[in-house]
Formats: structure tokens, sequence, C-alpha cells
């Protein structure tokens, strides 16, 4: 069955840290762009950041650069998402994408993180 699973997700304080995975099963994430989603409560979707197939592509949201980080192991199908210094802004469902340009568009169902003292 072709899918993305994520985890990693969780309650945090603020200040803390976070890494999310995201796993590629009946596909090869190595030949996708993979992104990171997100959903707040009040229903906001942003798009976090996003890797190209090789790596060598990286974009941020401005809400998150120089906090989080994402990155790829392709001979491990999985896509990470390093988060360090959360706010209580960055609570919300995170989930993950691989996109390309005559392929099929995958997403999976995501992983709740949630920043609170």
């Amino acid at each position: 069955q072709v899918q993305l699973v994520e985890s990693g997700g969780g309650l945090v304080q603020p200040g803390g840290s976070l890494t999310l995975s995201c796993v590629g099963y009946g596909f090869t994430i190595s030949r996708y762009n993979m992104y990171w989603y997100r959903q707040t409560p009040g229903n906001e979707r942003e798009l976090v950041a996003s890797i190209s197939t090789s790596g060598g592509r990286l974009d941020y949201a401005d809400s998150v650069k120089g906090r989080f980080t994402i990155s790829r192991d392709n001979a491990k199908n999985t896509v990470y998402l390093q988060m360090n210094s959360l706010e209580p802004e960055d609570t919300g469902l995170y989930w993950c994408k691989a996109s390309q340009t005559g392929r099929p568009v995958y997403s999976g169902r995501g992983t709740q993180v949630t920043v609170s003292s």
C-alpha cells in the first residue's frame, strides 16, 4: 500500500524541540520533492518547509526560518523535520507530502504537535 506515515509529534514546552519523521511505503521518495505542512487550531494551513529530491534545495516559511530544519535520508525512504525553539504558535497538525511533476501526489495523515507549558 502506497502511503506516507508521520511520527514524532507530541506535547512539548515552549523552547523545546521535536523531530518529526515521515516514512514512505510502497514508493520511492527519492524521486519526489518533499514537503512539510501544518494546520493550526485556527485552521490556517501553511507550507512549513520543502526539500528537493537531492536535498540540495531547502525552503522554509518565514515563521520557522532559523528554528526548523528539513532533511531527507533517501536510503531510509524518510524525510525529517527538526524543530527547535518551539513556540505555542507552532501548535498544529503536521503532515508530509510527496510531489513531483508527472507523478501521483501522496500525503500522510499527520502527527499532532502541541507546544504548551
